[in-house]
């Protein structure tokens, strides 16, 4: 499926699980960029995904990356970047299909988003792998 070219529909939210609307910006390639609809000139709010496949046959995998970068500003003052990056390689081309890459992902999706036995989905940062994220707990 597609992405569509306006994610306004509560695709993503931010930690107080609010909303924030993205549009397609550039699409070179295998390389597909969002910026957010109110994005300052000065203040790059964006996401790409991308995609490569290498090898051919059975060894054919495609390595995939969703990758969010905002510019904020440093207690000094000056502009920095915070990114957020999750990247998938599958072995495309010895798999008969998608079931062990969908629990594999999912996997790594409740692990941030989650503390353990809970089912909800925590936005705020404190799953997990959230915490391990942000905070440099392990």
């Amino acid at each position: 499926m597609p992405l569509a070219l306006v994610l306004n529909t509560n695709e993503i939210k931010n930690s107080a699980g609010t909303e924030v609307e993205f549009t397609r910006k550039n699409t070179a390639g295998s390389v597909i960029e969002y910026a957010t609809i109110t994005e300052a000139p000065n203040r790059k709010h964006r996401f790409k995904v991308q995609h490569q496949n290498t090898g051919t046959g059975l060894e054919e995998k495609r390595r995939s990356n969703v990758k969010f970068t905002k510019e904020v500003t440093g207690a000094s003052g000056a502009v920095r970047s915070i990114t957020w990056s999750c990247t998938m390689e599958i072995p495309v081309g010895d798999l008969a299909d998608y079931t062990e890459a969908k629990n594999v992902n999912a996997e790594g999706l409740s692990f941030c988003a989650s503390t353990g036995a809970d089912t909800t989905i925590k936005f705020d940062g404190t799953g997990n792998g959230s915490d391990c994220l942000v905070n440099g707990n392990s």
